[in-house]
This record gives structure tokens, sequence and C-alpha cells, in this order.
């Protein structure tokens, strides 16, 4: 988040606008996160393996700035986006205003643990760097099951504990997790896994130092029963 060196409070305020960008800097936070989540958006957005017509869901979608990748790498999707930052959702219609108006993608104010969705609506649902936040997981993890179809396909993208817990703002409010921790929550909640990807990115500036980055993936697919 920046070359310059942040004192206690200032780090505690990023991690504050990382987990829900609110007020005056939220735009520029979400500009923020666009550019430091680039490679792992963009290797998400390859694991998804995009069918035609897919029906997808985006939790923690932000201001939306990679759902036009979406569509370039299939333009029949229909793309749902929702988070509960409402002014995220304002500037992902902004920035998506030509999908909207094509019928391809709507954005919704709304929090992952009530989806407000009906069973069965979503080919896939994915959501990159939202896990840490998750206050309950295994009610989160209900409601995409719910609303995911039969053999329906789930995707999750971190950054690995074991490079995060150098970030010095992941002491205040973030959960993480190692390879090993997501394959269990994902196998927790009724989910069975299918592919793991680990990744390494170039080295970002975070508090004025160099901090190794990586990203970890796993898909998964929805178990019929539960």
């Amino acid at each position: 988040m920046g070359t310059k060196n942040m004192d206690e409070e200032t780090l505690k305020a990023v991690a504050v606008q990382l987990r829900k960008p609110t007020g005056e800097r939220a735009v520029g936070v979400g500009e923020k996160m666009n550019e430091g989540n680039l490679l792992i958006n963009l290797t998400t957005i390859e694991a998804l393996h995009l069918m035609p017509n897919d029906n997808i869901l985006e939790i923690g979608m932000g201001n939306g700035f990679f759902v036009s990748n979406i569509f370039k790498m299939e333009s029949t999707v229909n793309y749902t986006g929702c988070d509960f930052s409402n002014i995220m959702v304002e500037e992902a219609c902004k920035i998506n205003e030509q999908y909207i108006k094509k019928e391809k993608a709507k954005f919704i104010f709304a929090s992952a643990d009530e989806l407000p969705f009906k069973e069965e609506t979503f080919d896939k649902v994915f959501s990159v760097n939202t896990l840490y936040f998750w206050e309950n997981e295994s009610l989160i993890f209900s409601e995409i099951h719910r609303v995911l179809k039969p053999k329906g396909q789930i995707t999750i993208s971190i950054r690995p504990k074991s490079l995060m817990q150098f970030y010095p703002f992941v002491k205040y409010g973030f959960n993480m997790y190692t390879s090993d921790d997501l394959c269990q929550l994902i196998s927790n909640n009724h989910f069975k896994l299918t592919k793991l990807i680990e990744k390494e990115e170039p080295d970002q500036m975070i508090n004025g130092a160099k901090i190794k980055v990586a990203t970890l993936i796993i898909n998964a697919t929805k178990n019929s029963s539960k």
C-alpha cells in the first residue's frame, strides 16, 4: 500500500479500508488494490475455466476493475458482483456501465453471509482476497453452496500465510491461511477440491519495504449432499 513508512494507527486504518472501503479515501483504496492485485485477479480469471453462458458470481468485487477481463476471456457469461461497500458498488457500476447496459453484468450491495439469490443460481462463485475478513466462514460457505448449481465450482484466491504474515497491516483483523488450511476449510464445508494453484509474483513495496508476493488459489466443486 505505497512506499512511505506508516505508523501503527495508519496501518490499522489501512486494514479497515482493505476490509471495507468507506469514506473519502474509498475510491483511492479501490484503485490501489487494483494495482497490487493485478496478477492474482488475472490468474483467478484463468482458473475459472469459463464456459459459454456461465452464470457467475463474484463476492467482494471492489470497484469491478477486472470485470472487463472476464468478458475478454468469455464474452457470453453473465456476471454478478456483490460487495458490502456501497461506494465500491457505485464505482463498479460506473466502470462497467457498458456491460450493465447490455444486461451482461450487475452489481449489488450485499453481505456474503446472506446472499440475495435463489438456490442453484450460479455455475461458478469466486472471491479474491476476501477470505481473510469472513467472520462466519461456515455461514458464508453454506450460502455459496446454496446458490451454486449442482456440481458448481467455487474458486477462492488469497495470499498464502507464509508470506502474508510479514505484511505490516495484517495484525489488524486478518485471518491468514496456508494451503493446507485452505484445503481443510473447503473440505469441511461440503466442497470437493479439484485444483490447487500456487504461483509466485514479483515483489511489491509495502510500507517502505520490498515484500515477497504469491497467489494461492483453490478450485472445488459443490458436493451434492451436506
